[in-house]
């Protein structure tokens, strides 16, 4: 993984409205351990690869943070900021604290999770390797990228499994959808090769 990958992921991510606007506004949340993740990080970079316009295919922008207080009404008062605070974005921002993944997982998905030690862990458990990123400003506006597998199969559009959490159904699922938006994908199969 090279610098000049990671200027390239950001050159792209950064010329969608929606992430810029929550990069931007995010710090004010004040959230420990917080970042911009999945869809609408990897399908911005599908968009501007495909010729497709921004914002096709994104259905939310996710944003993690990583707090002890794992209680719902801690988590409920950060969503109820963040819809004032991204009220006029396209796509809603689903806010969600990564320490509470765990309570919820299982009955969601049908397989239990252990609880994430972070953010960094909790992107590290996505259901395909591409969307593995995160990206956040710190409050001095500095940028940073979370890239646990590079950018290979983000630049290949290529989608391949990561099998630490999600079930198969949920993989397919993912990848039926992404095909019919981005028919430029190679689909590696849930029982093909990770690498």
């Amino acid at each position: 993984m090279s610098a000049a990958e990671e200027e390239r992921f950001l050159a792209l991510v950064t010329t969608d409205p929606t992430v810029r606007a929550v990069l931007e506004r995010a710090p004010a949340l004040g959230l420990p351990d917080s970042w911009l993740t999945a869809g609408v990080l990897f399908q911005t970079v599908w968009n501007e690869l495909t010729g497709q316009p921004a914002g096709t295919g994104i259905r939310d922008a996710d944003f993690f943070y990583f707090d002890a207080d794992t209680s719902w009404a801690a988590e409920d008062a950060v969503i109820r900021a963040g819809a004032v605070l991204f009220a006029d974005l396209p796509v809603p921002v689903e806010i969600r604290n990564e320490a509470r993944v765990h309570l919820w997982y299982e009955q969601r998905f049908g397989v239990p999770a252990a609880p994430f030690r972070d953010c960094a862990d909790a992107i590290d458990h996505f259901a395909a390797v591409c969307c593995c990123y995160g990206v956040r400003v710190d409050t001095a506006g500095a940028v940073e990228v979370y890239a646990p597998h590079g950018y290979d199969d983000l630049f290949g559009l290529v989608v391949r499994p990561n099998r630490r959490l999600a079930p198969r159904h949920v993989y397919e699922a993912k990848t039926a959808r992404w095909q019919q938006q981005w028919p430029e994908l190679t689909v590696v199969p849930w029982d093909g090769p990770t690498d």
